[in-house]
């Protein structure tokens, strides 16, 4: 069994706003803790990976699908999924989503990806 204590775990602002951090990998799954001030966004993006997560604190919205970009920054989205704190959720491998914080509170949860999630375009930053 691995363990990773918490003060060993680096948390990269891997878009301004949205703060990430690879928690803890093995060889089937990755963890990511994700931590998204008010008004801050995740911008479009697609992995193969399924990506299952779950809000602990605040709401946050998912983009999901290939839609243009809006004038105002969102993106347009093929459906809008609107999850609370305590709520969970399921990305399949490969769709295009984006997620926005539009409350007033920060938004933390995790996220579990299958098959793991080892080098995110974010942590070169």
């Amino acid at each position: 069994m691995e363990h990773v204590p918490r003060d060993e775990v680096e948390t990269t602002e891997a878009v301004p706003g949205v703060h990430l951090s690879q928690l803890v990998a093995g060889e089937r799954t990755s963890v990511q803790g994700f931590y998204i001030e008010p008004g801050a966004s995740v911008p479009r993006h697609s992995h193969p990976h399924e990506q299952a997560g779950h809000v602990a604190s605040g709401t946050l919205t998912f983009l999901v699908g290939d839609g243009e970009m809006a004038v105002d920054g969102d993106p347009v989205a093929d459906e809008e999924v609107v999850v609370a704190a305590g709520e969970s959720y399921v990305i399949p491998g490969d769709e295009p989503h984006a997620a926005v914080n539009r409350g007033e509170v920060p938004v933390e949860g995790v996220d579990v990806f299958s098959p793991p999630r080892l080098d995110p375009d974010w942590m070169d930053d």
